[in-house]
């Protein structure tokens, strides 16, 4: 099997897990302008409590200090668009978050995409990863030609849109490469119009402090008074979609069929009173296995109540 027969095998077999789209990029440093982008992020304290992002900076540049022999990076995207939204009248819960945890679901299928690889008869050595490790995720799915990084800091796939989840499959071999995509965002400028926190600045990227992403999901702790006015004027509970929903891209958008991604019945017709009278073990019932243990019960009912202040 040749190089490009190779290549084509693994996108062909990754769209037959799932995948909705698969894209490869040599193995390598990062491009200087997202090193100094992301340290003058760091410099700013944009990445608020956060202090993970600190962390491995020398394997965040380079894959191959992640994957000792790392040639080749294959970026996936899995769409997360629901075909059923929420009860309107819920506190809001990002799209990403509906279904099961989409960490082990995107990991699970590229083992399987490395087994097949193997079983072609090329002996392939490699690791999975889905928002898990210290990997510059929306750089090298740009570098493999998927997308583009919008202006609201996600990837956008043409002709579909931003409601994807990403993963890398680091392995030891060279394959043929795509081409990374300029962006297409020109002028526009809906997303960072659309967020009602300002924490989306055109030069300065995402400022965490700000970001009602950050503040529901991440932070620790209570809130201060700013924070908890953000909180308040806005339905946001777990996550924020504000800046996608804006985007004229995801007019394109359309509704994945992934099953572990399906919301239960149960979630879609909940409403703000099921939210506030929730129980720990209802909670621990309705929730387990999703991506709301991130932030856990006690961390759910501190967001519904700093948010409840605008809903009296």
């Amino acid at each position: 099997m040749t190089t490009a027969d190779l290549s084509t095998f693994i996108k062909n077999q990754a769209i037959k897990l799932g995948f909705d789209a698969c894209g490869i990029a040599k193995s390598g440093q990062i491009s200087c302008s997202d090193k100094k982008r992301f340290q003058t992020w760091l410099e700013t304290s944009y990445h608020a409590e956060m202090q993970y992002m600190e962390r491995n900076q020398g394997k965040r540049q380079d894959p191959g200090l992640l994957v000792e022999g790392c040639q080749s990076v294959v970026v996936v995207a899995l769409n997360y668009e629901p075909a059923e939204m929420q009860d309107k009248g819920a506190p809001a819960i990002a799209r990403f978050a509906y279904g099961k945890d989409y960490h082990s679901v995107i990991r699970t299928k590229l083992r399987i995409l490395l087994e097949r690889i193997n079983e072609t008869g090329i002996t392939v050595h490699g690791r999975a990863f889905a928002d898990s490790a210290p990997i510059a995720e929306r750089c090298w799915a740009q570098k493999a030609g998927l997308g583009w990084i919008g202006k609201n800091h996600c990837l956008i796939l043409p002709g579909k849109g931003s409601f994807f989840l990403l993963g890398e499959l680091l392995i030891d071999i060279g394959l043929d490469y795509d081409t990374p995509m300029p962006s297409r965002c020109g002028k526009c400028r809906r997303c960072l119009d659309a967020c009602p926190t300002n924490a989306l600045n055109e030069t300065r990227g995402l400022n965490a402090n700000r970001c009602l992403s950050y503040l529901t999901i991440e932070k620790h702790g209570n809130f201060n008074r700013e924070e908890s006015a953000f909180l308040s004027s806005n339905n946001c509970l777990f996550g924020c979609d504000l800046c996608q929903t804006a985007c004229p891209w995801n007019r394109f958008a359309s509704a994945n069929n992934c099953p572990e991604l399906q919301p239960e019945k149960r979630f879609l017709t909940m409403k703000r009173e099921n939210f506030e009278n929730m129980t720990k073990e209802e909670f621990n019932k309705w929730f387990k296995g999703t991506c709301l243990e991130r932030t856990g019960y006690e961390g759910i009912i501190r967001n519904i109540r700093a948010q409840k202040n605008g809903h009296l």
